[in-house]
């Protein structure tokens, strides 16, 4: 059972100004997802309905799974710093 994953428009123009090196980590890190969702070191956002964030060294992914539907849905994904901003 395999999950489709969704990188939504913003998320794209925001993993395109990373470097190079953590693109290609993130990507790596996404593949996986499509077999487990919910990998360890995945932690539910409080307040987020459905949103879950994963570490990448200083970098995070912020994704939602919809498991009727078998979808990750790439939210977000940047630096630490700035990722939780509104």
């Amino acid at each position: 059972m395999s999950y489709q994953i969704v990188i939504q428009p913003a998320a794209q123009r925001q993993l395109k100004k990373l470097p190079r090196t953590v693109q290609q980590d993130m990507i790596t890190v996404l593949e996986q997802l499509a077999h487990n969702p919910r990998p360890s070191g995945c932690k539910k956002l409080k307040g987020r309905p459905n949103q879950y964030r994963l570490r990448l060294r200083d970098y995070r992914i912020i994704y939602s799974i919809e498991d009727m539907m078998l979808i990750i849905r790439v939210l977000k994904a940047g630096h630490r710093r700035d990722i939780y901003e509104n």
